[in-house]
């Protein structure tokens, strides 16, 4: 049975959505990162809402995890696979029903942390190099429907990062462990994927500006940029997935890192951003910006500024 696309109209409505790294890697703006929990529970999730308003996002992607396995939120598959990972808050279910409350949609980022040895601990613990991968991938499953079945439909859509690290075939490879004989189930983890709210839209990272599918078995595409230079041509790509870009409009570090560091000035004039989205509106396509956030969980107010001027200009 061929797989059929859930509907995007509501995502080709959207205007633009703005993006937030906040991982285990976060730092604030000076001083001391406080460990992970910590910050989980210090998050101003006041100041954060304020910020993603003011803005005048119709989304937000929010990181759940990046280089660190480390979710900021009850997750007991997670936790079952490797303690101390996870946190009492769940700072994902306050933000959704914070946007929901206000009509902004949550799409989740969600990156299976086996990259290049970042998380070596992690590696070892989710079973990537096993000699069988099918404990890897009960372990993925096992998280991302749990999240599922728990946020519903708080959670609109999924973006996943890092493909590319599970599956050697696409323009990159990333792969740091024997894959021999296995392919990723990628339609297996599609369905996953939409536990607990069928109509979840799922798309697969391929890379900076890439196109190429690990499976068809997806809704949107994921749309990495690097800049401004690749507008959109039509709503859908010739692969017949509903056209959607993200880059960075202020750090291109995705992730503020750098201890007692400003984080970096927007890259565009407000013109260039404005005269890039009317383009990507005329094709019903949403065009998402990344923003830095500092550890306690507040946005630059420059960056908030050009949003804001961003969605007068509209």
């Amino acid at each position: 049975m061929s797989y059929i696309k859930a509907n995007t109209d509501w995502l080709s409505r959207c205007r633009y959505g703005v993006a937030v790294h906040w991982t285990a890697q976060t730092t604030p703006h000076r001083g001391t990162p406080l460990p992970f929990r910590d910050a989980v529970e210090a998050f101003n999730l006041n100041a954060f809402i304020d910020d993603i308003l003011e803005s005048g996002a119709d989304y937000l992607i929010f990181t759940t995890t990046h280089a660190l396995q480390m979710l900021p939120a009850p997750n007991t598959a997670l936790e079952g696979i490797l303690t101390g990972r996870t946190s009492e808050r769940d700072l994902i279910w306050e933000i959704a029903s914070s946007l929901s409350a206000h009509g902004i949609h949550l799409i989740l980022y969600y990156n299976h942390s086996c990259n290049s040895k970042d998380d070596p601990e992690w590696e070892q613990a989710v079973g990537y190099h096993e000699h069988s991968k099918d404990h890897l991938v009960s372990n993925l499953c096992d998280i991302v429907a749990w999240m599922g079945q728990h946020y519903g439909d708080k959670i609109r859509a999924w973006w996943f990062d890092s493909a590319y690290s599970l599956d050697p075939k696409g323009p990159h490879n990333s792969v740091t462990t024997d894959m021999t004989g296995f392919q990723f189930p990628w339609e297996r983890f599609t369905g996953v994927a939409k536990t607990g709210f069928p109509e979840r839209l799922v798309t697969y990272n391929a890379g900076v500006n890439q196109t190429y599918l690990y499976t068809t078995h997806q809704d949107y595409w994921a749309g990495e940029l690097v800049d401004l230079g690749h507008p959109p041509k039509s709503r859908f790509l010739d692969n017949g997935l509903q056209w959607h870009g993200w880059t960075c409009l202020d750090d291109r570090a995705w992730v503020h890192s750098k201890i007692d560091t400003d984080i970096p000035d927007p890259l565009y004039t407000d013109r260039q951003v404005i005269e890039f989205v009317k383009i990507c509106n005329e094709h019903q396509c949403p065009m998402c910006f990344n923003v830095g956030i500092y550890q306690d969980g507040t946005i630059p107010t420059d960056s908030v500024n050009q949003l804001r001027r961003l969605k007068l200009g509209l």
